[in-house]
């Protein structure tokens, strides 16, 4: 039974190694697991490492152990996203009908199930062979979907379960919010950015060092000798530069003001700025982008081990990347092409990245995408593309 679990946790991307499969063996060998409410909680500390799979492990184990039906979680994400298309549909039919190139006649026709297995069908052809169709569900932001990949319910955690059994518990979904599925949310985003820290003594000599007291105390033959050392503190400057202008990036403001919501609670010392398409002689330090000009050469005067992130869909015609006064805001006239300010940046702020809300499948339909990635390190902003980019960041 347990071996079946097992397999059936890893058939569904949970990393679990045998050697945490032999150590809950062990456990259950010493007598520390006397009830399925008991194995819930030690299988979980034992074989799942991170919370982005708690959910997951909570799925499987309702599954294995009582039967509740397991649905892959793209079928999951399928589902949701057209019970989204249904209700966008009784909504405003004429225009859905137009963005998925379908006689909204054709759709009146069909019952509320037959209505429901179409557009389950639709997402499911448009997520394999038809990436960047003309007819892709979201383009225009028309659909209920997004470009994005999410519905717009979004995804909750229930509240914390006393007295209930392990499969109730389970089934609640309680971490439902720090799995990969649905919108990425500000708990996914903690998770993925835990690692961003620039730990360093700092303040007064009032933490008591006792590795070092104890080696110092055995080289004095056993007399005391206290030693003490500075606290560690956080110490990591971030800049963050965020495209917020124009319609290519509307699809995409949510999971922008996310991050920036998380960024300014976590990071002690962050700067902001704004550009629209690329950057050029000026950032912003003012959203409007008006009346707060940051020269960009002035960036030489902060600290080079800044961690730069910049935040856009680097989707704009050639020309603003190459040409002098590439800006098609005409009081925004450059001395530089953009190029040449990305690689000024990259150059002065060795860890520097650029994270791209358009989903990676989609890049190549864009050719200034693969230019700005030759220029900076390019990560989709996803929970796996924030793991890559701070793993990046603290190389």
């Amino acid at each position: 039974m347990f071996t079946d679990f097992f397999y059936q946790l890893r058939d569904n991307a949970v990393p679990v190694s045998p050697t945490s499969f032999l150590r809950l063996h062990k456990a259950l060998r010493l007598g520390l697991v006397n009830s399925i409410d008991d194995f819930y909680s030690c299988a979980r500390t034992v074989l799942v490492k991170s919370e982005r799979h708690f959910d997951l492990y909570d799925r499987i184990f309702a599954h294995h152990f009582e039967g509740a039906e397991f649905v892959h979680p793209q079928d999951e994400e399928v589902a949701a996203a057209a019970r989204a298309l249904i209700e966008e549909w009784l909504k405003t039919p004429e225009l859905l009908a137009e963005a998925l190139g379908v006689d909204p006649d054709e759709l009146a026709r069909l019952t509320p199930e037959e209505l429901m297995k179409y557009f389950e069908e639709r997402l499911k052809d448009q997520t394999g062979a038809h990436h960047g169709g003309n007819k892709w569900i979201g383009t225009g932001g028309t659909s209920p979907v997004g470009h994005s990949g999410f519905h717009p319910g979004g995804m909750r955690v229930g509240g914390v379960s006393r007295g209930k059994s392990a499969v109730k518990v389970a089934m609640d979904r309680r971490y439902r919010d720090y799995s990969q599925e649905g919108p990425l949310t500000q708990a996914q985003i903690g998770e993925a950015l835990k690692r961003l820290r620039h730990m360093v003594p700092a303040g007064p000599k009032d933490r008591l060092d006792v590795e070092e007291t104890i080696y110092q105390t055995t080289r004095n033959g056993g007399e005391i000798d206290i030693v003490f050392e500075r606290s560690m503190r956080d110490r990591l400057k971030v800049i963050l530069a965020i495209d917020n202008g124009g319609w290519s990036m509307d699809p995409y403001v949510h999971l922008v003001q996310v991050l920036f919501n998380y960024s300014r609670a976590q990071f002690k010392d962050l700067k902001t700025f704004f550009f629209h398409n690329t950057i050029y002689d000026r950032l912003w330090e003012d959203p409007p982008r008006r009346y707060k000009p940051f020269f960009v050469e002035d960036l030489t005067r902060l600290d080079p081990e800044t961690r730069f992130i910049v935040v856009g869909d680097a989707s704009m015609a050639g020309w603003e990347i190459t040409a002098h006064n590439g800006s098609i805001h005409y009081e925004e006239r450059s001395g530089e092409p953009s190029y040449k300010r990305l690689e000024f940046i990259a150059g002065t702020f060795p860890h520097s990245v650029w994270l791209n809300p358009v989903p990676a499948n989609r890049w190549a339909y864009t050719h200034t995408i693969a230019m700005v990635a030759e220029i900076m390190p390019m990560y989709e902003l996803t929970l796996d593309g924030l793991e890559q980019a701070v793993s990046s960041l603290m190389a």
